[in-house]
């Protein structure tokens, strides 16, 4: 995981405060304090309406669930203490914590990135396996900490069976070899009667796992990764790498290491194009700035887009049916917290009300380009940068597990190509106050509309217009929202930013429908 183009090391080095002038500075969510408000640049005259046009005949297309990922790392708090803390009241036999359980359940995960991150490219898996007590203890050079491997590859597969999820796994392409990763495969998914099958089998794992993602690597070209390299070494390797995993088991998803830019994408797909199934890409946002922050999730909107339009110039050159997708393997809002050394509560973002919104604009992007991105692995799960908090005696849902929750509950699995109408920011006119997807399912007999009304204070009027398709005059709207963009939950005040559940009248082929300032609406009709 990294943050824009930014070293760690230099932020070990220098320190965040020198580096982004935004900055926040890290507090417990513990304590339940809220971010310090701010005052939003003053906006222009709000629209008294906008337009949203949906015709049925105008499908993008299918929407693959794995873009409702979400990614777990060796990091701070993550796994310990927040999926994972063996002997606490509120974990069952396994170590697992009962509560978390329940709310990741919420989310409906659809697939689950691990062991990182930063993280893998200094993990040897084989540290991870066999009785908790003879595992060695180890140092973490990515992130500074003591790793105690109680959490490996048996319990992160038992975790994903709880779940109900897939798993997907980043082979360590920094400290590790080829023959590693192999043997990975064949730890997780072979049948045979060789070692590391028998080994699994021997662990009390007599079924194979069938990992079908795998990650070649993570953030190999950045100065902060162990081992880093450039395209063309970075490449050259994940070539043999991938024949190898693939020679232990052909049936596996292959994902590439995506860069920041063309001149690292180009050349690692010219290379993989014939061998991989996805190539990844990370992209974290934030301000405290409402302007900014919306402008960011139009930027990450234009980073996919560049993206395909690589991989189209690939797939132009070259005979494989088919086409490499996106897999947006790390996204997230981080800008506040940063790593410190004895830091126990490390990269704890608190999120707000506009870091939902931003949220849910990502998830419209997803929905708008769902031809190139058909994976998605929001950074992280629990306690570092993440919907959900613990502590040793509970949990609390941060603003932004409202969106990833409500999208996976009600949109659809088909994308429509909506046409919107609507003001913008001052000065930003590519950055509108609406942002929507829509969706339905393959019958054509639901439509959800996804809108986020990002204006700090004026609700705004949406005159909405359908073809093809005729809703029932009333149904259900869920709203995400609060009393400020900048209002949090922390476990002393838990429910300042909720979904609420209420309901619409007076739909149609055309109808007026209204939306609050700073929301998330997502409206479900049926014909």
């Amino acid at each position: 995981m990294k943050r824009k183009d930014i070293a760690r090391r230099d932020l070990l080095k220098n320190g965040a405060a020198a580096i982004f002038a935004t900055t926040v500075p890290l507090g417990s969510p513990l304590l339940g304090w809220a971010l310090p408000t701010r005052q939003d640049a003053a906006a222009a005259p709000a629209p008294a309406t906008a337009k949203i046009k949906i015709d049925f005949d105008r499908k993008i297309g299918a929407i693959d669930r794995n873009i409702y990922g979400n990614f777990t790392e060796h990091l701070g708090r993550c796994i310990y203490g927040g999926i994972y803390e063996e002997g606490s009241s509120l974990s069952d036999s396994d170590g697992f914590r009962k509560d978390v359980l329940d709310a990741v359940r919420g989310m409906h995960v659809s697939v689950l990135r691990w062991p990182g991150g930063n993280f893998s490219s200094g993990y040897n898996w084989k540290d991870g396996i066999g009785p908790k007590d003879a595992r060695p203890r180890r140092w973490d050079t990515a992130w500074q900490e003591e790793e105690s491997n109680r959490f490996g590859t048996d319990e992160f597969i038992e975790y994903c069976r709880k779940l109900g999820v897939e798993p997907y796994i980043c082979v360590n392409m920094g400290t590790g070899a080829m023959q590693d990763a192999a043997d990975w495969v064949e730890y997780c998914n072979a049948t045979t009667d060789t070692y590391w099958a028998n080994l699994r089998k021997k662990n009390g794992h007599p079924e194979p796992y069938n990992v079908k993602y795998w990650a070649l690597g993570n953030e190999v070209y950045g100065s902060w990764q162990a081992g880093h390299k450039d395209a063309a070494a970075y490449s050259a390797d994940a070539l043999e790498f991938g024949k190898m995993m693939r020679w232990v088991d052909p049936s596996i998803k292959l994902v590439a290491c995506g860069g920041p830019g063309v001149d690292w994408n180009l050349p690692v797909l010219e290379k993989l194009v014939d061998l991989v199934d996805y190539i990844s890409l990370h992209h974290y946002g934030g301000s405290l700035d409402t302007a900014k922050e919306f402008t960011d999730a139009h930027e990450f909107e234009n980073q996919i887009r560049i993206l395909d339009a690589v991989i189209t110039a690939i797939m132009s050159r070259t005979g494989k049916k088919q086409r490499v997708a996106i897999a947006v393997d790390e996204w997230n809002i981080w800008f506040r917290s940063w790593f410190h050394r004895g830091d126990n509560h490390m990269l704890e973002e608190v999120y707000n009300l506009r870091d939902a919104l931003w949220v849910a604009s990502g998830l419209n992007t997803f929905h708008r380009n769902c031809q190139a991105v058909k994976l998605a692995d929001v950074a992280q799960l629990v306690n570092v940068i993440a919907p959900i908090m613990s502590s040793p005696t509970g949990i609390v849902l941060q603003t932004t597990y409202y969106p990833l929750k409500l999208y996976t509950e009600h949109c659809g699995n088909v994308a429509l190509d909506a046409l919107v109408r609507s003001d913008a920011f001052p000065a930003l006119p590519e950055v509108p106050y609406l942002d929507v997807s829509a969706t339905t399912n393959d019958g054509n007999q639901s439509l959800t509309l996804a809108v986020v009304n990002r204006h700090p204070t004026v609700d705004i009027a949406a005159d909405i217009a359908i073809e093809g398709f005729t809703p029932q005059s009333s149904g259900d709207l869920y709203e995400i929202n609060g009393p400020s963009l900048d209002a949090t939950n922390t476990f002393a005040a838990p429910n300042q930013v909720t979904a609420k559940r209420k309901t619409y009248s007076g739909a149609g082929r055309v109808f007026r429908q209204s939306f609050a300032a700073h929301s998330v609406s997502v409206i479900t009709m049926r014909a």
